[in-house]
């Protein structure tokens, strides 16, 4: 399964017109026209829920911190983070070349020289330089390998960098279908493996967990 693509589903334009996640829940969807998806993810309303203010506050990056927002879309945390780290610089990383293109001009548009899209792929978010920070929204739960992704993603990480993943729990009333859910438990388990060590949780996101990792020392 590649990250962050999914099954169209027979009611897609219904459920796209209110899809919250960064990418929507439809496999093998290529995500032509940007613009569309920008809509649906930057809408306004998301913010209610989603508290992108909230999320940015609790992880504290500090201005000059290096951030990577893998699954970042058409940049809904990733130009929010920019803004909150002037010195720094923000990767928003995803798979999907359409994504890539309308972030690297959204920062463009926006005034954000701190903002660089970057094209991952499905086993590794390629990275140019180690960061201090990952956010993962939304995005776990479409990772196939996932051992394999968070050890590779490890040397990606500075010394005492934190990983959030942020995804939809099991009684969230949107998300992906519940099949595709993961609980909190599995995350902690899979990264444990991986090599990370659990550091913090967040509870005040309504729909979603909100976990800290950083990786464990040797």
């Amino acid at each position: 399964m590649k990250l962050f693509r999914f099954i169209v589903a027979a009611a897609m334009s219904a459920a796209c017109a209110a899809a919250p996640a960064q990418t929507p829940h439809t496999r093998e969807h290529n995500f032509a026209g940007a613009e569309h998806w920008a809509k649906v993810f930057d809408d306004p309303a998301r913010d209610a829920w989603q508290k992108p203010h909230e999320v940015i506050t609790a992880l504290s990056p500090a201005p000059d911190s290096l951030v990577a927002d893998i699954g970042s879309g058409t940049g809904y945390f990733a130009a929010r983070l920019a803004h909150f780290v002037p010195k720094g610089r923000v990767y928003g990383v995803d798979t999907e070349p359409e994504m890539v293109k309308y972030l690297a001009e959204r920062a463009k548009r926006e005034g954000l020289p701190n903002l660089v899209s970057i094209a991952g792929r499905p086993d590794d978010a390629n990275l140019p330089a180690k960061v201090d920070l990952v956010l993962m929204v939304d995005v776990y739960h479409h990772i196939s390998d996932r051992e394999g992704y968070f050890r590779k993603l490890r040397g990606s990480l500075k010394p005492g960098a934190r990983v959030a993943i942020i995804d939809f729990r099991a009684d969230a009333p949107n998300g992906p279908p519940k099949k595709d859910r993961i609980a909190p438990s599995q995350v902690k388990s899979e990264l444990a493996t991986a090599g990370y060590a659990f550091a913090k949780e967040h509870t005040f996101l309504p729909n979603q967990f909100f976990l800290v990792f950083e990786a464990a020392k040797p």
